[in-house]
């Protein structure tokens, strides 16, 4: 991950933690079903299937997420989830750039370290109905959800000490095959919302389904055209820590 993402995901979190600790007022969850704006920051690890396992193992992924929770349970939002990985198994990867002994050379004749990973991004538009478990807490329960959006992957080359011409800049597209499509997601899970600005959060399954297709116009290294349509999977658990932001009076707006 490159660090101006991760400099840009930590100020978001620590300018969202500022406003949640100079919150004032307090409101019992279990009084009643509450409307509840909320931002979320999550964890999900995922078995890959599909075309996409002939190509990756499992991977990890972190994701951020802003939802809206109605008076009546229902939920709807976006969510943004950044993929990595370090099982890549790719037929004829680099096979042009191989010596005998399966090795690659720089520019400056020396054998190269070269550092081959997973990564890509899933963006979707979701919508879902929370189920309560009890009246005790009618804002906790049973959460599925289901939406639309967009998956993108890609292999990651990159060459950790020497120069090698064949792998930089424009030259790296003919080998990172960078595949694209619409994607639907599926999350079912629990979901809990207390009184405690600590104790919001939600654990579950979630599944990603894509109808993608290779981008790019040649692969260097095996002489070939790839652009048939793909099914690639995803299936695994994700867990998530909610910050919730709901308005009490006039103009005024708390967060917990």
């Amino acid at each position: 991950m490159k660090v101006k993402t991760i400099l840009s995901f930590l100020t978001l979190t620590f300018g969202v933690l500022l406003l949640s600790n100079s919150a004032l007022a307090q409101r019992n969850v279990a009084d009643s079903l509450v409307f509840s704006p909320q931002i979320s920051f999550n964890y999900g690890y995922q078995i890959p299937a599909g075309d996409m396992a002939q190509r990756f193992g499992n991977n990890s992924s972190i994701g951020l997420s802003f939802h809206i929770k109605d008076d009546k349970n229902w939920f709807y939002g976006v969510e943004g989830v950044y993929i990595f990985g370090t099982d890549v198994t790719e037929p004829g990867l680099l096979q042009n750039l191989l010596t005998e002994n399966g090795e690659i050379i720089s520019n400056q004749g020396e054998i190269s370290e070269i550092l081959i990973q997973e990564r890509g991004f899933m963006v979707t538009a979701n919508g879902g109905k929370l189920f309560s478990l009890k009246k005790t807490n009618p804002n906790s329960g049973i959460l599925i959800k289901g939406g639309i959006g967009f998956m993108q992957h890609k292999i990651r080359i990159e060459n950790q000490i020497h120069t090698i011409t064949q792998l930089e800049d424009e030259y790296l597209k003919g080998y990172d095959r960078l595949t694209n499509g619409l994607a639907l997601s599926e999350f079912v899970g629990y979901y809990h919302m207390s009184d405690n600005r600590l104790a919001n959060f939600y654990v579950g399954f979630e599944s990603y389904q894509a109808f993608t297709r290779g981008r790019r116009d040649f692969n260097f290294d095996t002489q070939t055209v790839d652009d048939q349509a793909r099914f690639d999977m995803l299936i695994g658990v994700r867990a998530g820590w909610v910050i919730h932001i709901y308005k009490r009076t006039g103009r005024e707006y708390y967060y917990d």
